[in-house]
């Protein structure tokens, strides 16, 4: 594990100071690129990019936080950044330097006026688990294990300080302009300052849990609001593993498709009965156990995300199988989204319907058939490589602004993270059409 952290950099100004000192840095790098090929000296873009990477993840993994979280979704979004900077950013989903006992003590304290030591019969300074916006401790009270979440300090009031820190660079590296992004910057600062909210993340822990009781092999922690706050969150200990532990155990075929299908009612649920999602399927975020055929823990709902009706109604129209056969109302569902506009060019127009029956036929394909196979990794693959064929297309690459509903950000990113999911534990499952 990596050192604790002693302090954190929580004002504007000491921020501001290490993202400065980061945009040298880079700038630094690029010098040295250049120079090296003015020279004759061997200097790839890839070694370029592995520099920038890496001075650029510091500096987010050190300030925590909004902008760590930024790196999270980039590293889900594998298409949208040079291989070395989704390779470094990816460490931000389990790599992130732990607070110190002291400084938790004086979180519980400016909380509760208690120390943890104080408030539950037993209290583990060190943590657990380290994400990007808290940690997680072991504690236990009459006789129950409770896990304790504990905020970093300084997040919350950071974040929208952050994301205009944090812009720029994004903006450089995927070739974008601010005005372009504005809206989907917008939903991602609104789900980020949720996420710092404990309160609402327990409340939509329980008035989820409670919808979803009917869903078998499902299990949800009880919270405990006397132990929790704004800035603290205590719940259940749930037993079980995560998915990279739990495989190592060589879990049965049946075993994995039992919790495979529980993870897939969860979101069809949640999507189609409550048009609310649980929205960062990462595999930290679940805990997965053998025994009983197989059961499903599900922890964090910092990321929730309400689906507006009429979003519900476009999203499902665009993956009805019907849609990829009627060039016409393909066309018409997508100038609802946005993504066609009544300004473009025909052939521009073409391209766009030509990309999107492709896309759609191969994103929608677990949706239009009654079981589906994610053992078969070929389906993922053929994602990102979908993706990487877009992303390399010389037309598309001239269209980099960015279009549809800034409501899909977390649409797209719940259902590729839940395939990611279901295809690393091979799960075949029923999908409920028939």
């Amino acid at each position: 594990m990596d050192e604790p952290q002693t302090s954190l950099p929580t004002t504007k100004v000491a921020r501001a100071a290490r993202f400065a000192k980061t945009g040298f840095n880079v700038g630094t790098n690029y010098i040295k690129h250049y120079a090296k090929k003015a020279v004759g000296a061997e200097s790839t873009t890839e070694d370029l990019h592995a520099a920038n990477a890496a001075e650029l993840y510091g500096t987010l993994s050190e300030m925590k936080g909004s902008v760590l979280k930024v790196a999270q979704m980039l590293a889900m979004e594998k298409n949208m950044l040079p291989t070395a900077y989704a390779e470094q950013f990816a460490q931000a989903q389990y790599s992130t330097p732990p607070l110190s006992g002291p400084l938790v003590v004086k979180a519980f304290r400016d909380a509760f006026g208690k120390s943890p030591f104080q408030l539950f019969d037993e209290f583990e300074p060190e943590a657990r688990q380290a994400a990007s916006i808290g940690q997680v401790h072991l504690a236990r009270k009459d006789g129950k294990a409770l896990a304790v979440k504990v905020q970093y300090p300084g997040v919350a009031d950071s974040i929208k300080s952050d994301i205009r820190l944090v812009k720029p660079i994004a903006l450089r590296i995927m070739g974008l302009n601010e005005a372009q992004v504005r809206p989907y910057l917008e939903e991602v600062e609104t789900r980020l300052l949720e996420e710092t909210d404990y309160k609402l993340e327990l409340r939509r822990g329980q008035e989820i849990a409670a919808e979803c009781q009917r869903l078998q092999h499902l299990e949800f922690p009880a919270y405990y609001p006397e132990f929790s706050t704004a800035r603290i969150l205590t719940m259940d200990w749930l037993p079980g593993q995560h998915l990279k532990e739990f495989l190592a155990t060589n879990p049965s075929q049946e075993v994995r498709n039992q919790i495979g299908q529980a993870l897939w009612d969860f979101y069809e649920f949640q999507f189609n009965t409550l048009h609310r999602l649980h929205a960062d399927p990462h595999p930290g975020n679940f805990l997965m156990r053998a025994d009983h055929g197989g059961t499903l823990g599900v922890l964090d709902f910092g990321c929730v995300k309400d689906v507006p009706q009429d979003v519900y109604l476009l999203f499902t129209a665009l993956l009805a199988p019907e849609t990829i056969a009627d060039e016409a109302r393909l066309a018409e569902l997508l100038t609802q989204a946005g993504v066609l506009r009544p300004t473009d060019a025909p052939a521009m127009r073409a391209l766009y319907l030509r990309t999107l029956q492709v896309s759609l036929e191969l994103v929608g394909r677990p949706f239009r058939q009654p079981t589906f196979d994610f053992g078969d990794p070929a389906y993922m693959a053929a994602l990102y490589t979908l993706g990487d064929d877009l992303m390399a297309d010389p037309e598309l690459r001239k269209q980099r602004e960015p279009r549809g509903s800034e409501h899909f950000i977390y649409l797209n990113r719940t259902y590729v993270g839940l395939f990611a999911l279901l295809t690393e534990l091979g799960a075949a499952v029923e999908t409920g059409m028939m």
